[in-house]
């Protein structure tokens, strides 16, 4: 069955089609990612390192067509495009200076102790090696980031894992495009064909046969809470149960001190609402709920709000489904009791599939009473939740689900006296911020996206930043082993030159 991409901006099919792909073409492309393993796994840092540099090359070679075609299947802007394909291949490229130094398999050596006693020691050293081939979802919201070529597909291809890609079916033909570029640097690279694959799918059952094949270890998901727990329970139902790091979503609790309102209420609630509709509310970041204490300050902050969100205006939303969603969304919300839309832009507005920015209150005792409130709603909406005292406010902190970040707002003298409130929300979230906000996601290698569940079903890991390579990777230890027949990670001489920890010191 073939299928069409849509235009996001019209909702009128965009030219060429795509084929969905059969349950033996995805078991195809399982066993040819399994008979690329035992090839790949064992090239070198330095190998991998030219693969994944030349896959970012191969992108950028794509030129304008890529952007203009993304623009097309996303509505979203070319120069936002522009910096997504720039943090693409910046990635990609992060990756490969990180397997080109190689400690990242963080090996370990005890050495034997024969003399010991009671017993003996005998020769431990241990290191971290690649699952296998690994099952990889495209994302809707980030068409190139967190797509065929995104932060999954590096950092397993780093980890040196070969990768079956669903693309995602709201640009196909973007995914299309860079899968194109990916076999071309598999060719250049003279890697087995099965090192990257793809496939089409516009409902569950392309996707499922991927998470429930034998042969793949792992999968890497970004997306809703739906999708990615529907995805975790079908592979822990497995004969051989296989991680699952799925993304699923947080509304980013911000949470504004009073004195710091006194002092910036007004631009603070700019940039609030500046956060909150950035992307037209797309990004897995953008803050769905803020906490404010009833203040002097706090009562300028939210009628700069209310206006600042009166004042967006409505844009087009990825697809015709989310914005569904979306409006759905916000009408759930706004049906419970007390609470209230505080502002809403221009609904006159008829354009297809635009998303209508929206700001709602309520009191701290009402959220506490409906624990819904909390959950996110995907676009460009938030909620104020307004505290009596700073007792409510820890009582909304301490009732948090897990959540990607939580950030708060005050100043110096304020943030020692509400330390016991960053105490609560890093037990919440995985990335905490002070007087920012939590758009924008760094690719470093001290950046952690990830958090506690529901926000992920995996809080020890990060799809962003190089730690997302360990959630591909496995600890293997080897005793005994002669010298020739170990990898050259653990070998004694160090010819890879690699920090390693020998006998509980970190050497070189």
């Amino acid at each position: 069955m073939s299928f069409q991409a849509i235009n996001a901006t019209t909702g009128e099919p965009l030219s060429g089609t795509f084929e969905e792909t059969t349950a033996q073409e995805v078991d195809q492309a399982c066993g040819r990612a399994a008979d690329a393993f035992p090839v790949y796994r064992k090239l070198s840092g330095e190998a991998k390192a030219r693969f994944l540099e030349r896959i970012a090359d191969e992108i950028m070679a794509l030129g304008p067509e890529l952007l203009e075609r993304a623009h097309l299947e996303t509505a979203l802007p070319l120069a936002r495009l522009t910096g997504e394909r720039g943090r693409t291949v910046g990635q990609l490229r992060l990756f490969a200076q990180y397997v080109r130094a190689g400690s990242w398999v963080d090996a370990r050596i005890d050495p034997a102790l024969p003399d010991r006693q009671p017993l003996p020691r005998p020769d431990l050293r241990q290191m971290l090696i690649p699952l296998g081939p690994v099952g990889i979802f495209g994302a809707s919201n980030f068409p190139l980031a967190f797509s065929v070529a995104g932060g999954d597909t590096a950092s397993a291809l780093a980890a040196g894992c070969p990768v079956v890609v669903k693309a995602h079916p709201a640009h196909p033909g973007t995914s299309e495009l860079v899968g194109q570029a990916i076999r071309r640097a598999v060719e250049a690279c003279g890697l087995p064909e099965g090192v990257f694959q793809m496939v089409h799918g516009t409902g569950t059952e392309v996707g499922m046969a991927i998470v429930q094949h034998p042969l793949i270890k792992a999968i890497g998901f970004t997306g809703s809470f739906r999708g990615g727990k529907a995805i975790y329970d079908a592979a822990v139902r497995r004969p051989e149960p296989i991680p699952v790091y799925a993304e699923m979503g947080s509304t980013n609790p911000v949470f504004f001190l009073p004195a710091i309102l006194k002092d910036k209420g007004l631009s603070l609630a700019q940039a609030y609402v500046d956060s909150v509709t950035l992307g037209v509310g797309q990004f897995c970041t953008n803050p769905g709920l803020a906490i404010v204490k009833q203040s002097d300050g706090g009562d300028a902050f939210l009628s700069q709000a209310r206006l600042a969100m009166t004042q967006t205006k409505p844009a087009p939303m990825l697809t015709q489904g989310i914005f569904q969603a979306y409006s759905n969304g916000v009408e759930k919300l706004s049906a419970i009791s007390r609470v209230h839309i505080a502002s809403k832009t221009d609904t006159t507005v008829t354009d297809y599939a635009h998303g209508h920015p929206t700001l709602l209150s309520t009191t701290a005792d009402a959220f506490l009473e409906h624990p819904e409130l909390a959950e996110e709603v995907f676009g460009p909406s938030s909620l104020m939740v307004v505290a009596d005292t700073k007792e409510e406010m820890m009582s909304v902190a301490r009732n948090l689900e897990g959540h990607l970040t939580a950030t708060v707002h005050g100043t110096p003298e304020e943030l020692l006296e509400y330390a016991d409130l960053l105490e609560v929300l890093a037990q919440k979230v995985g990335r905490l911020v002070i007087n920012g906000f939590p758009t924008g996601v760094e690719v470093s290698h001290a950046m952690n996206h990830g958090g506690p569940y529901p926000a992920t079903t995996d809080v020890r890991t990060t799809s962003v930043g190089t730690n997302a390579i360990r959630r591909f990777a496995r600890p293997v230890c080897y005793q005994g082993f002669p010298e020739e027949l170990l990898p050259d990670e653990l070998k004694t001489a160090n010819p890879l030159n690699i920090w390693r920890l020998v006998d509980g010191e970190w050497q070189r």
